[in-house]
Protein backbone atom coordinates (compact mmCIF):
# COMPACT_ATOMS: atom_id res chain seq x y z
CA UNK A 1 0.00 0.00 0.00
CA UNK A 2 1.30 3.46 -0.88
CA UNK A 3 2.15 5.99 1.82
CA UNK A 4 -0.59 8.39 0.74
CA UNK A 5 -3.19 5.63 1.11
CA UNK A 6 -1.84 4.71 4.55
CA UNK A 7 -2.29 8.32 5.65
CA UNK A 8 -5.74 8.52 4.10
CA UNK A 9 -6.98 5.25 5.56
CA UNK A 10 -6.04 6.41 9.05
CA UNK A 11 -7.31 9.99 8.79
CA UNK A 12 -10.59 8.75 7.35
CA UNK A 13 -11.26 6.84 10.58
CA UNK A 14 -10.87 9.88 12.86
CA UNK A 15 -13.15 12.60 11.42
CA UNK A 16 -13.23 15.70 13.65
CA UNK A 17 -15.19 18.94 13.38
CA UNK A 18 -13.67 22.39 12.88
CA UNK A 19 -11.23 23.54 15.59
CA UNK A 20 -11.60 20.11 17.21
CA UNK A 21 -9.12 18.30 14.94
CA UNK A 22 -6.97 17.18 17.86
CA UNK A 23 -6.17 13.62 16.73
CA UNK A 24 -5.86 14.73 13.12
CA UNK A 25 -3.45 17.58 13.79
CA UNK A 26 -1.42 15.47 16.22
CA UNK A 27 -0.96 12.82 13.55
CA UNK A 28 -0.06 15.28 10.79
CA UNK A 29 2.34 17.25 12.99
CA UNK A 30 4.05 14.08 14.19
CA UNK A 31 4.49 12.74 10.66
CA UNK A 32 5.87 15.92 9.15
CA UNK A 33 8.12 16.56 12.15
CA UNK A 34 9.58 13.08 11.76
CA UNK A 35 10.22 13.86 8.08
CA UNK A 36 12.54 16.71 9.09
CA UNK A 37 10.43 19.87 8.88
CA UNK A 38 10.47 22.58 11.53
CA UNK A 39 6.95 22.38 12.92
CA UNK A 40 4.81 24.94 14.71
CA UNK A 41 1.70 23.51 16.35
CA UNK A 42 -1.30 25.32 17.79
CA UNK A 43 -1.19 28.23 15.34
CA UNK A 44 -3.13 31.17 16.78
CA UNK A 45 -4.41 28.99 19.60
CA UNK A 46 -6.05 26.52 17.19
CA UNK A 47 -5.26 23.06 15.87
CA UNK A 48 -3.49 24.65 12.88
CA UNK A 49 0.01 23.57 11.86
CA UNK A 50 2.84 25.32 10.02
CA UNK A 51 5.77 23.19 8.84
CA UNK A 52 8.79 24.76 7.18
CA UNK A 53 11.70 23.54 5.09
CA UNK A 54 14.49 26.09 4.52
CA UNK A 55 16.98 25.40 1.74
CA UNK A 56 19.46 27.88 3.15
CA UNK A 57 19.64 29.53 -0.26
CA UNK A 58 17.84 32.82 -0.99
CA UNK A 59 14.69 32.39 -3.02
CA UNK A 60 10.90 32.55 -2.99
CA UNK A 61 8.63 31.16 -0.29
CA UNK A 62 5.97 28.72 -1.50
CA UNK A 63 3.15 27.42 0.72
CA UNK A 64 1.00 24.34 0.19
CA UNK A 65 -2.28 24.30 2.12
CA UNK A 66 -4.56 21.44 3.12
CA UNK A 67 -7.70 21.59 5.25
CA UNK A 68 -8.27 19.04 8.03
CA UNK A 69 -11.85 19.18 9.32
CA UNK A 70 -14.79 16.87 8.70
CA UNK A 71 -18.48 17.66 8.31
CA UNK A 72 -21.26 17.21 10.81
CA UNK A 73 -24.15 15.01 9.63
CA UNK A 74 -27.37 13.68 11.12
CA UNK A 75 -27.54 10.07 9.96
CA UNK A 76 -30.31 7.72 11.12
CA UNK A 77 -31.30 10.34 13.66
CA UNK A 78 -27.84 10.61 15.23
CA UNK A 79 -25.28 13.40 14.87
CA UNK A 80 -21.83 12.36 13.73
CA UNK A 81 -18.70 13.71 12.09
CA UNK A 82 -17.84 12.27 8.68
CA UNK A 83 -15.28 13.07 5.98
CA UNK A 84 -17.65 13.81 3.10
CA UNK A 85 -15.75 16.73 1.59
CA UNK A 86 -12.39 15.04 1.14
CA UNK A 87 -10.33 17.03 3.62
CA UNK A 88 -8.75 13.79 4.83
CA UNK A 89 -7.64 13.24 1.23
CA UNK A 90 -6.30 16.79 0.96
CA UNK A 91 -4.22 16.41 4.12
CA UNK A 92 -2.95 12.99 3.01
CA UNK A 93 -1.85 14.31 -0.39
CA UNK A 94 -0.05 17.37 0.98
CA UNK A 95 1.58 15.39 3.80
CA UNK A 96 2.85 12.73 1.39
CA UNK A 97 4.11 15.35 -1.06
CA UNK A 98 5.96 17.08 1.79
CA UNK A 99 7.57 13.81 2.89
CA UNK A 100 8.71 12.95 -0.63
CA UNK A 101 9.93 16.48 -1.32
CA UNK A 102 12.33 16.47 1.62
CA UNK A 103 13.42 12.88 1.03
CA UNK A 104 14.20 13.60 -2.64
CA UNK A 105 15.86 16.96 -1.95
CA UNK A 106 13.59 18.91 -4.30
CA UNK A 107 13.87 22.25 -2.46
CA UNK A 108 17.14 23.79 -3.65
CA UNK A 109 16.37 27.47 -3.04
CA UNK A 110 13.98 29.51 -0.95
CA UNK A 111 11.61 27.94 1.57
CA UNK A 112 8.66 25.58 1.50
CA UNK A 113 5.84 25.98 4.01
CA UNK A 114 3.17 23.36 4.61
CA UNK A 115 -0.08 24.61 6.15
CA UNK A 116 -2.57 22.21 7.73
CA UNK A 117 -5.60 24.37 8.30
CA UNK A 118 -8.53 23.77 10.66
CA UNK A 119 -12.20 24.68 10.30
CA UNK A 120 -12.65 25.19 6.56
CA UNK A 121 -16.28 24.17 6.88
CA UNK A 122 -16.83 26.86 9.50
CA UNK A 123 -15.40 29.47 7.15
CA UNK A 124 -12.99 30.80 9.77
CA UNK A 125 -9.98 28.48 9.64
CA UNK A 126 -8.06 30.40 6.99
CA UNK A 127 -8.65 33.65 8.89
CA UNK A 128 -7.18 32.06 12.02
CA UNK A 129 -4.10 30.93 10.09
CA UNK A 130 -3.52 34.38 8.59
CA UNK A 131 -3.93 36.02 11.98
CA UNK A 132 -1.41 33.50 13.30
CA UNK A 133 1.19 34.72 10.79
CA UNK A 134 1.10 31.74 8.44
CA UNK A 135 1.38 33.91 5.31
CA UNK A 136 3.52 36.77 6.61
CA UNK A 137 6.54 35.74 4.50
CA UNK A 138 4.84 33.76 1.71
CA UNK A 139 5.08 34.70 -1.99
CA UNK A 140 2.75 32.05 -3.41
CA UNK A 141 0.16 29.74 -1.84
CA UNK A 142 -1.41 26.74 -3.55
CA UNK A 143 -4.45 24.71 -2.53
CA UNK A 144 -6.66 22.10 -4.17
CA UNK A 145 -9.91 20.18 -3.84
CA UNK A 146 -11.26 16.85 -5.02
CA UNK A 147 -13.84 17.46 -7.77
CA UNK A 148 -17.14 15.74 -8.52
CA UNK A 149 -17.24 13.45 -11.54
CA UNK A 150 -19.45 15.97 -13.39
CA UNK A 151 -16.57 18.49 -13.46
CA UNK A 152 -13.66 16.23 -14.33
CA UNK A 153 -12.84 12.52 -14.21
CA UNK A 154 -9.91 10.46 -13.03
CA UNK A 155 -6.92 11.34 -15.18
CA UNK A 156 -7.91 14.99 -15.47
CA UNK A 157 -7.26 18.07 -13.36
CA UNK A 158 -8.54 21.64 -13.40
CA UNK A 159 -5.82 24.35 -13.20
CA UNK A 160 -8.10 26.96 -11.60
CA UNK A 161 -11.41 26.45 -9.77
CA UNK A 162 -13.34 29.70 -9.34
CA UNK A 163 -15.45 29.37 -6.23
CA UNK A 164 -18.39 31.65 -5.48
CA UNK A 165 -18.98 33.95 -2.55
CA UNK A 166 -21.30 32.38 -0.01
CA UNK A 167 -23.10 33.76 3.03
CA UNK A 168 -25.40 32.28 5.65
CA UNK A 169 -28.10 34.37 7.31
CA UNK A 170 -29.79 33.13 10.48
CA UNK A 171 -33.05 34.99 11.07
CA UNK A 172 -35.17 34.84 14.21
CA UNK A 173 -38.80 35.88 13.80
CA UNK A 174 -40.57 37.27 16.86
CA UNK A 175 -44.36 37.21 17.01
CA UNK A 176 -46.95 37.07 19.77
CA UNK A 177 -48.45 33.88 21.22
CA UNK A 178 -52.18 33.23 21.24
CA UNK A 179 -54.69 30.40 21.27
CA UNK A 180 -55.40 28.78 17.93
CA UNK A 181 -59.06 29.71 18.33
CA UNK A 182 -58.17 33.40 18.64
CA UNK A 183 -55.37 34.03 16.09
CA UNK A 184 -56.27 37.71 15.83
CA UNK A 185 -54.88 38.22 19.33
CA UNK A 186 -51.42 37.00 18.34
CA UNK A 187 -48.75 37.34 15.66
CA UNK A 188 -47.89 34.05 13.98
CA UNK A 189 -44.10 33.79 13.71
CA UNK A 190 -44.40 30.71 11.51
CA UNK A 191 -46.56 32.51 8.97
CA UNK A 192 -44.27 35.55 9.07
CA UNK A 193 -41.29 33.30 8.37
CA UNK A 194 -43.11 31.54 5.54
CA UNK A 195 -44.03 34.92 4.09
CA UNK A 196 -40.35 35.91 4.20
CA UNK A 197 -39.29 32.70 2.45
CA UNK A 198 -41.55 33.55 -0.48
CA UNK A 199 -40.52 37.22 -0.46
CA UNK A 200 -36.87 36.26 -0.84
CA UNK A 201 -37.75 33.98 -3.76
CA UNK A 202 -39.26 37.01 -5.52
CA UNK A 203 -36.13 39.20 -5.33
CA UNK A 204 -35.16 40.50 -8.79
CA UNK A 205 -31.49 40.67 -9.73
CA UNK A 206 -30.03 40.85 -13.25
CA UNK A 207 -30.71 37.44 -14.84
CA UNK A 208 -27.36 37.30 -16.62
CA UNK A 209 -25.53 37.23 -13.27
CA UNK A 210 -24.86 34.05 -11.31
CA UNK A 211 -26.52 34.04 -7.89
CA UNK A 212 -28.98 32.21 -5.66
CA UNK A 213 -30.84 32.75 -2.38
CA UNK A 214 -32.76 29.92 -0.74
CA UNK A 215 -34.03 28.94 2.68
CA UNK A 216 -32.19 25.88 3.99
CA UNK A 217 -33.42 25.54 7.60
CA UNK A 218 -36.78 26.22 9.29
CA UNK A 219 -37.29 25.70 13.03
CA UNK A 220 -40.63 26.43 14.70
CA UNK A 221 -42.60 24.66 17.41
CA UNK A 222 -45.08 26.12 19.87
CA UNK A 223 -45.12 22.81 21.72
CA UNK A 224 -48.78 22.11 20.88
CA UNK A 225 -50.82 22.21 17.70
CA UNK A 226 -53.50 24.65 18.82
CA UNK A 227 -51.29 27.60 19.76
CA UNK A 228 -49.96 30.45 17.65
CA UNK A 229 -46.14 30.19 17.67
CA UNK A 230 -44.33 33.34 18.70
CA UNK A 231 -40.84 32.32 17.58
CA UNK A 232 -39.33 30.85 14.42
CA UNK A 233 -35.80 30.56 13.03
CA UNK A 234 -34.95 30.36 9.34
CA UNK A 235 -31.52 30.11 7.69
CA UNK A 236 -30.81 31.32 4.18
CA UNK A 237 -27.90 30.24 2.00
CA UNK A 238 -26.75 32.96 -0.43
CA UNK A 239 -24.40 32.44 -3.37
CA UNK A 240 -22.83 34.81 -5.87
CA UNK A 241 -20.06 34.54 -8.42
CA UNK A 242 -18.88 38.08 -7.58
CA UNK A 243 -18.10 39.68 -4.23
CA UNK A 244 -19.79 43.00 -5.10
CA UNK A 245 -22.98 41.20 -6.14
CA UNK A 246 -22.99 39.36 -2.80
CA UNK A 247 -23.12 42.72 -0.99
CA UNK A 248 -26.19 43.70 -3.03
CA UNK A 249 -27.80 40.30 -2.52
CA UNK A 250 -27.41 40.44 1.28
CA UNK A 251 -28.97 43.90 1.36
CA UNK A 252 -31.98 42.90 -0.77
CA UNK A 253 -32.57 39.65 1.12
CA UNK A 254 -32.46 41.44 4.47
CA UNK A 255 -34.96 44.07 3.30
CA UNK A 256 -37.30 41.41 1.90
CA UNK A 257 -37.22 39.54 5.21
CA UNK A 258 -37.75 42.63 7.34
CA UNK A 259 -40.60 44.08 5.26
CA UNK A 260 -42.48 40.81 4.71
CA UNK A 261 -42.35 40.03 8.44
CA UNK A 262 -43.43 43.55 9.36
CA UNK A 263 -46.44 43.20 7.06
CA UNK A 264 -47.74 40.52 9.44
CA UNK A 265 -46.74 42.37 12.59
CA UNK A 266 -43.57 40.37 13.35
CA UNK A 267 -40.06 41.61 14.05
CA UNK A 268 -36.79 39.98 13.06
CA UNK A 269 -33.20 39.59 14.19
CA UNK A 270 -30.81 38.94 11.29
CA UNK A 271 -27.38 37.45 11.96
CA UNK A 272 -24.65 36.84 9.39
CA UNK A 273 -23.26 33.56 10.72
CA UNK A 274 -20.89 32.66 7.89
CA UNK A 275 -19.34 34.49 4.97
CA UNK A 276 -16.79 33.30 2.42
CA UNK A 277 -15.42 35.46 -0.40
CA UNK A 278 -15.41 34.58 -4.08
CA UNK A 279 -12.24 33.25 -5.64
CA UNK A 280 -9.27 35.46 -6.42
CA UNK A 281 -6.74 33.44 -8.41
CA UNK A 282 -3.42 34.70 -9.75
CA UNK A 283 -2.58 34.04 -13.40
CA UNK A 284 1.03 33.07 -12.61
CA UNK A 285 -0.15 30.49 -10.09
CA UNK A 286 -2.58 29.03 -12.62
CA UNK A 287 0.16 28.84 -15.24
CA UNK A 288 2.42 27.04 -12.75
CA UNK A 289 -0.29 24.52 -11.89
CA UNK A 290 -1.19 24.02 -15.56
CA UNK A 291 2.40 23.15 -16.44
CA UNK A 292 2.60 20.73 -13.51
CA UNK A 293 -0.65 19.00 -14.54
CA UNK A 294 0.61 18.56 -18.10
CA UNK A 295 3.90 17.13 -16.80
CA UNK A 296 2.01 14.58 -14.69
CA UNK A 297 -1.06 13.75 -16.82
CA UNK A 298 -0.12 14.94 -20.29
CA UNK A 299 -1.92 17.61 -22.34
CA UNK A 300 -5.07 15.49 -22.44
CA UNK A 301 -5.32 15.67 -18.65
CA UNK A 302 -5.51 19.46 -18.47
CA UNK A 303 -9.04 20.86 -18.54
CA UNK A 304 -10.13 24.48 -18.87
CA UNK A 305 -10.63 26.50 -15.67
CA UNK A 306 -14.05 25.96 -14.15
CA UNK A 307 -16.47 27.86 -11.93
CA UNK A 308 -18.53 26.43 -9.08
CA UNK A 309 -21.28 27.74 -6.84
CA UNK A 310 -19.49 26.14 -3.89
CA UNK A 311 -17.65 28.17 -1.26
CA UNK A 312 -14.07 27.66 -0.09
CA UNK A 313 -12.45 29.56 2.77
CA UNK A 314 -9.04 29.26 1.05
CA UNK A 315 -9.96 32.54 -0.62
CA UNK A 316 -9.62 34.43 2.63
CA UNK A 317 -5.87 34.06 2.01
CA UNK A 318 -5.81 36.35 -1.07
CA UNK A 319 -8.48 38.62 0.43
CA UNK A 320 -6.48 39.21 3.64
CA UNK A 321 -3.06 39.01 1.96
CA UNK A 322 -3.58 40.36 -1.57
CA UNK A 323 0.18 40.55 -2.16
CA UNK A 324 0.39 36.72 -2.05
CA UNK A 325 -0.11 34.93 -5.37
CA UNK A 326 -2.86 32.35 -4.86
CA UNK A 327 -3.60 29.29 -6.96
CA UNK A 328 -6.34 26.72 -6.45
CA UNK A 329 -6.79 23.63 -8.59
CA UNK A 330 -9.17 20.69 -8.84
CA UNK A 331 -8.27 16.99 -8.93
CA UNK A 332 -10.34 14.57 -10.99
CA UNK A 333 -11.31 11.63 -8.79
CA UNK A 334 -14.56 10.17 -10.21
CA UNK A 335 -16.18 11.50 -7.03
CA UNK A 336 -19.82 10.41 -6.56
CA UNK A 337 -22.65 11.07 -5.73
CA UNK A 338 -21.41 14.51 -4.66
CA UNK A 339 -19.48 16.53 -2.11
CA UNK A 340 -21.13 16.72 1.34
CA UNK A 341 -23.26 13.67 0.53
CA UNK A 342 -23.20 11.17 3.43
CA UNK A 343 -22.14 8.43 1.01
CA UNK A 344 -19.52 10.42 -0.90
CA UNK A 345 -16.79 8.23 -2.37
CA UNK A 346 -14.06 8.54 -4.99
CA UNK A 347 -11.27 6.63 -6.73
CA UNK A 348 -8.36 6.47 -4.28
CA UNK A 349 -5.91 6.08 -7.17
CA UNK A 350 -6.33 9.82 -7.72
CA UNK A 351 -4.37 10.64 -4.57
CA UNK A 352 -1.05 9.68 -6.15
CA UNK A 353 -1.80 12.16 -8.95
CA UNK A 354 -2.33 14.92 -6.39
CA UNK A 355 1.01 14.17 -4.77
CA UNK A 356 2.83 14.31 -8.13
CA UNK A 357 1.22 17.61 -9.19
CA UNK A 358 2.23 19.33 -5.95
CA UNK A 359 5.77 17.95 -6.20
CA UNK A 360 6.13 19.32 -9.73
CA UNK A 361 4.92 22.73 -8.58
CA UNK A 362 7.54 22.76 -5.84
CA UNK A 363 10.29 21.66 -8.25
CA UNK A 364 9.39 24.45 -10.67
CA UNK A 365 9.41 27.17 -7.98
CA UNK A 366 12.06 26.01 -5.54
CA UNK A 367 14.15 23.56 -7.56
Amino acid sequence: MSIVLEHYNYLHTIPELGFQEFKTSDYLAGQIDAAGYRVTRGVNGTTGIIAELDSGVPGPVLALRADMDALGHVINGEFCARHTCGHDAHSSVVLTAAQEIIREGLVKKGRLKILFQPAEELGTGAIAMVEGGALDDVDTILGFHLRPVEECVLGEAIPAVYYSASSTLEVTFHGKPAHGARPHLGVNALEAAANAVMAVKAIPLPPHLTWSAKATRFLCDAGVTNSIPDNAVVCWDLRSAQNDLMATLKEKVSLAIEHSAAALGATVEIKLTKEIPAAEIHEEATALISDAIVDVLGPQGLTAPKSTAGGEDFFFYPRLKPEVKSGFWGLGTNLKPGLHHPDMHFDLNSLEVGVKVFKRCVEKVLG
